[in-house]
């Protein structure tokens, strides 16, 4: 299936900034989600409502202060008090986790998989009331720190269940890093039989350099939706030793070398980078960044 035009899932100011010891100011991390909603963005996931991550603490003064700025501004929420906080705020989308690993779901939200699913049913009630989207995140889908290789055919009935929940879509996350295309053919061999490719993302984690060849097999199987994080900004609590996102810098160049379309314009998200590391105090991981800044 030859894809001409991606869709890029910005989630930078969340799942990028989750995991800094030092903690970004409301007033920063406010900046810097105007700054990437500036490039052409269609999707940002601007927080998260979930009182465990200090990080996310600001959730609703950053939340009401950038849910107008253009793009769709979603936020992780965890179970209900977390989507009602949301609601508050004025919430635009929703976004729900789970992951295909029992151990790295306990670890990350305390649950069990089963249990997870419980919290969903809430959360979609009132997104449903409310005419709220919702999507989907499935961690671990390749490897999982704890439990070694994950079945694709587990991954696959767990996405069902999403998509049956009433997810609009599903994010796939390669949550360590090492994952190599082949690895995602066997993931996506299995995932397609019960979700079409139009409803999945591909979230991969670039801790060994190869999350833009795992984006081209995916593009091979129909997927044009994937995430990224300006800068390669992010990390895992729950997974040591995984290192950020894929770099939005890194996929635009990628996809735009390669003829295929996103409407984002990589300067501008090199601009929203350039800001966020002062306040971060570190450089960014984007080889094209690095490139293009020198």
């Amino acid at each position: 299936m030859a894809i001409s035009r991606v869709r890029i899932y910005e989630v930078g100011p969340r799942d990028g900034l989750q995991n800094e010891a030092r903690i970004v100011s409301a007033r920063d991390k406010i900046e810097f989600i105007r700054l990437l909603s500036l490039s052409g963005l269609t999707n940002i996931e601007a927080t998260a409502f979930v009182r465990s991550v200090s990080q996310m603490a600001d959730a609703q003064e950053v939340y009401t202060s950038v849910r107008d700025f253009g793009p769709r501004m979603s936020a992780l929420v965890p179970n209900r008090k977390g989507m009602e906080n949301a609601l508050a705020s004025g919430l635009r989308e929703a976004a729900i986790f789970t992951a295909a690993s029992e151990t790295f779901t306990r670890k990350n939200i305390n649950s069990s998989i089963e249990e997870s699913f419980s919290r969903f049913k809430e959360v979609m009630q009132l997104a449903a009331d409310h005419a709220i989207p919702v999507r989907g995140y499935v961690s671990t889908v390749v490897e999982c720190p704890y439990e070694g290789r994950i079945a694709p055919q587990k991954v696959a009935e767990i996405c069902d269940r999403l998509i049956q929940a009433g997810v609009y879509e599903i994010s796939l996350g390669e949550t360590i890093g090492v994952a190599v295309p082949d690895d995602i053919s066997r993931l996506l061999d299995e995932v397609t039989k019960k979700v079409p490719p139009e409803k999945l993302a591909g979230h991969y984690h670039d801790t060994r350099g190869t999350a833009l060849s795992n984006v081209f097999r995916s593009l091979d199987y129909g997927l044009s939706v994937f995430d990224s994080s300006a800068g390669g900004l992010g990390g895992c609590p729950y997974a040591p030793g995984a290192s950020g996102n894929l770099a939005t810098e890194d996929l635009l160049y990628a996809l735009h070398r390669s003829k295929i379309e996103t409407g984002v314009d990589l300067g501008k998200i090199a601009d929203a980078s350039e800001f966020i590391r002062h306040a971060i105090a570190k450089e960014p991981a984007s080889r094209v960044f690095a490139a293009i800044r020198k």
